[in-house]
């Protein structure tokens, strides 16, 4: 039966706990030149509404690496939504590609993307979430403190669908979570009640970094604005001032708190120069592991279909 992967929420626990073993099997055989080649002859198009470095090349080197192609479309190519209906090119779509992968503005196109495909469909990131970059980053935990269960994370800064990602990641994976950022900046609250309902992780959302990061053992910050949101950034530096990740924050945290940022970065804005190139930060290993946690995804999806 086909799968998505548009949300964290889209797979069990289990599920993902065996897909992040996976990426760990795919990065060492990939590091020693062995990457399975289980795309033979396979073809994924790839939608990209909204620049990208990270998430472009990841995944169209991982499609490669497995031994498949990948076809790149973007908002010039054809309108989606507007010169054809969303759910003609996912009929079309269907016929000709093994695969949907796309990285837009509107969830909801995402949604309806998926509703008419006859191919997996994985969001690559909309304004909502973000669940590959919070896969890889949960594959970065793994690495670095080789456990996913019951980690302490302390994210400083705005709220935005890399937060939302990681509150649904909550709701799959026990984590002691708190989301340090102001009160004009705070995540959806009914979103927040619906994770802690759940009852398998610790919510916690404040107005203190400096309470956020006490013994936290991840301190994780993305831009203060968003794409899209650019006309924002002045009012979110003044809102923001004193989440910025900086040295005299980590000396909250203590010497072994690691420091992740999912890129790109305001240097000198959400994070100090110094922190991002300093010792605690595994910024580059974040950003390497959406290879190898994209493939992960990319062929269990391809499994189950």
């Amino acid at each position: 039966m086909k799968r998505n992967f548009i949300s964290i929420l889209d797979w069990t626990s289990e599920e993902i706990r065996n897909n992040l073993e996976y990426a760990v099997e795919l990065k060492q055989q990939t590091k020693q030149g062995s990457c399975p080649q289980l795309f033979s002859g396979k073809t994924y198009g790839m939608f990209f509404h909204k620049p990208s470095l990270r998430t472009r090349l990841s995944f169209e080197v991982g499609i490669v690496q497995l031994g498949g192609t990948a076809v790149n479309l973007s908002e010039q190519d054809f309108k989606i939504g507007e010169r054809e209906s969303v759910s003609d090119v996912a009929r079309v779509m269907s016929r000709y590609v093994d695969g949907i992968l796309i990285r837009t503005f509107s969830h909801q196109l995402v949604l309806d993307l998926a509703k008419h495909a006859t191919v997996p469909v994985i969001n690559m990131l909309t304004d909502f979430n973000h669940p590959c970059q919070v896969m890889s980053d949960m594959l970065t935990v793994k690495e670095k403190l080789g456990r996913i269960d019951n980690v302490r994370i302390a994210y400083v800064g705005d709220s935005n669908n890399v937060t939302n990602s990681w509150l649904n990641m909550a709701a799959r994976i026990p984590l002691d979570l708190r989301i340090a950022t102001a009160p004009e900046t705070e995540p959806d609250m009914k979103l927040v009640s619906k994770i802690r309902e759940t009852g398998i992780s610790t919510i916690q959302v404040t107005h203190s970094a400096k309470e956020a990061v006490q013994d936290a053992e991840i301190i994780y910050t993305d831009v203060w604005a968003s794409m899209g949101e650019k006309n924002k950034i002045a009012e979110r530096e003044r809102v923001l001032k004193d989440f910025q990740v900086n040295s005299r924050l980590l000396q909250y945290a203590g010497n072994d708190a690691l420091v992740f940022h999912c890129l790109p970065a305001e240097r000198d804005k959400e994070i100090t120069n110094e922190v991002i190139e300093g010792p605690q930060s595994v910024v580059f290993d974040q950003a390497e592991n959406r290879l190898h946690a994209q493939k992960a995804i990319l062929v269990q999806l391809d499994k189950w279909h």
